[in-house]
């Protein structure tokens, strides 16, 4: 934008006007309307038009305020409600992708990766049981569903736990939430 000595120009970013009074190369010097000489770069700055003149009682301090009371109220409706159980209790997640498991897949048959798949999630089972960590989730993919298929088999060997297909908005179909009571006696 082209910008001549007396244009009345918007600074952008900011809620500054003023008068441009000097221009030496890219930079800018404007009278702001509080009297202060300011530079600034012409990408930063625009011209007023008539259309685009700010409205000094728009930023009084009462529409200020006025507007962050709106904000934090608007703020305060959007928060979801949980309860103090929910809101602390961790959930681990596990994923159970070979990639996740080993640096590389090659030379491995697919009984070699659902036996290393599952050995990690008995592993991490036990370990969640033994922490007393309440929810753990593994991430599984969709695949064919073999290994859907071989978790749903070990998790039915523990006597305290019960499992479920996970959030779907935050996993997908791929995932199996498991719930461990902590007061069942274990396997």
């Amino acid at each position: 934008m082209i910008f001549e000595v007396g244009n009345k120009v918007l600074v952008l970013d900011e809620a500054m006007q003023g008068v441009v009074k000097k221009i030496v190369g890219n930079t800018i010097t404007v009278e702001t309307t509080d009297g202060f000489l300011l530079d600034f770069e012409s990408e930063e700055l625009v011209k007023q038009t008539s259309k685009s003149s700010i409205n000094k009682d728009m930023l009084s301090y009462a529409s200020i305020n006025s507007a962050k009371k709106e904000k934090e109220q608007s703020a305060k409706r959007k928060q979801p409600k949980t309860k103090a159980k929910d809101r602390f209790e961790p959930t681990m997640e596990v994923d159970l992708h070979i990639n996740q498991l080993v640096k590389s897949s090659r030379g491995m048959s697919n009984h070699d990766m659902l036996t290393l798949q599952l050995d990690t999630a008995k592993r991490q089972l036990d370990f969640a049981i033994s922490k007393r960590i309440q929810k753990i989730v593994f991430i599984h993919g969709v695949g064919e569903g073999v290994l859907k298929v071989e978790l749903e088999y070990l998790f039915g060997r523990y006597n305290n736990i019960k499992f479920y297909d996970a959030n779907y908005q935050k996993y997908g179909v791929g995932a199996t939430e498991v719930y461990i009571f902590q007061n069942a006696p274990s396997n």
